[in-house]
């Protein structure tokens, strides 16, 4: 979405696009949106897509890292847990993904200011409340960022809805997932001459600089190097070893993966945009609210929905072993957990490339859904 789209088009509070193409959205406006650090989205605006009756059950459904919301379409359909039919299902996006406020589409708001996902979900509370007239939900549910924003929500509305499944995420980003995404964010800074100010922190500053954008070339140069930084993280080991990009992604060796996969998938995006939703992911840790103050066990504890939380058995973020350690700390009762039996890593949980993962987890979510 272009800064003129946003500038030109936003005169009603809600804007269709119009048709039934996969890449059109809703929009939402929020007005001045005050954010946790103390800064301010002047004139934000929440993008979303919904699915279904207005009628039926509602599923919050966010979007992931990078993602549009588009690329949530996988795991909705006539023939999906996730059905039209029965439920009305509510994909909204993240900020900085380009089409929620970013900046990509707010030129004027530079350096953008840092955003968590407690300011995401209070958005999308508000969109669901205020906008669509939803006063609870049968589920919030996503991958990766979006098991992020799961978490938020079951910690931020415990009592908003039934059940939650994260599926390769977390409560809380872990101490070797920043160290992983202190190379993202370096990757990006490298491309203008500058570095990483430290963890869940933006750009080093001199003491005289001025924020600059990044310039047309360094934006390529940044953006190649943060997909081949990605390229050893979103896959496994074995999936590697098995030569999956070959055999299930159909590249034709090792180099052409690198470039026609990692990299034109990273040179899609904006840097700017990647770095506002990096830092939401690094700074990820949904008991950094009321009433947990910083207490994870009591975060945990104080989640009420019936949690259905699935990490990948190889993904290289968001081990099963962090996932352990957030179910054995919720109430009795409240939480399971299973491990996606796959080599996809995180690629395991989405966005729906590896057909028997996808086979996998509807099945784990038409049981829960039944029973729970």
């Amino acid at each position: 979405m272009s800064a003129e789209y946003i500038t030109d088009k936003l005169d009603n509070l809600e804007l269709k696009s119009g048709g039934e193409s996969p890449d059109e959205f809703s929009i939402y406006k929020l007005g001045n949106f005050k954010l946790r650090s103390g800064g301010e989205i002047p004139d934000a605006v929440i993008a979303y897509k919904t699915f279904g009756d207005s009628s039926l059950p509602a599923i919050i459904y966010p979007t992931w890292f990078s993602g549009a919301i588009s690329d949530n379409l996988w795991l909705i359909g006539d023939d999906k847990t996730l059905n039209p039919k029965n439920y009305f299902i509510i994909v909204p996006a993240l900020f900085g993904n380009g089409q929620s406020s970013s900046p990509s589409n707010t030129p004027d708001l530079k350096p953008f200011p840092e955003v968590l996902f407690y300011d995401n979900v209070r958005a999308q509370h508000a969109l669901v409340t205020k906008h669509l007239g939803i006063v609870h939900a049968r589920a919030v549910l996503g991958w990766s960022m979006g098991a992020g924003q799961t978490y938020q929500w079951a910690t931020q509305y415990p009592d908003f809805m039934d059940i939650v499944v994260p599926f390769c995420g977390s409560a809380k980003t872990s101490l070797h997932n920043q160290v992983f995404l202190e190379g993202v964010k370096s990757a990006l800074f490298a491309a203008k001459g500058t570095s990483s100010g430290g963890i869940s922190k933006g750009e080093m500053d001199s003491p005289d600089a001025k924020y600059r954008s990044f310039k047309e070339g360094e934006k390529i140069i940044g953006l190649k190097a943060l997909g081949r930084v990605y390229a050893g993280w979103g896959f496994s080991q074995a999936f590697y070893r098995e030569r999956l990009f070959e055999k299930a992604l159909r590249f034709k060796d090792l180099d052409d993966f690198m470039v026609n996969f990692w990299e034109a998938w990273a040179c899609s995006k904006d840097p700017e945009n990647m770095l506002v939703m990096a830092h939401t992911w690094q700074a990820g840790d949904c008991s950094q609210q009321e009433p947990y103050n910083g207490d994870f066990a009591k975060a945990m504890q104080g989640i009420k929905a019936k949690a259905l939380v699935l990490p990948g058995q190889t993904d290289l973020y968001f081990p099963p072993e962090d996932s352990e350690m957030e179910v054995a700390n919720m109430k009795q009762g409240i939480g399971e957990m299973h491990a996606f039996p796959s080599i996809w890593g995180h690629w395991a949980g989405g966005p729906g490339q590896s057909t028997e993962d996808v086979k996998w987890l509807d099945e784990k979510l038409k049981h829960f859904f039944a029973n729970n």
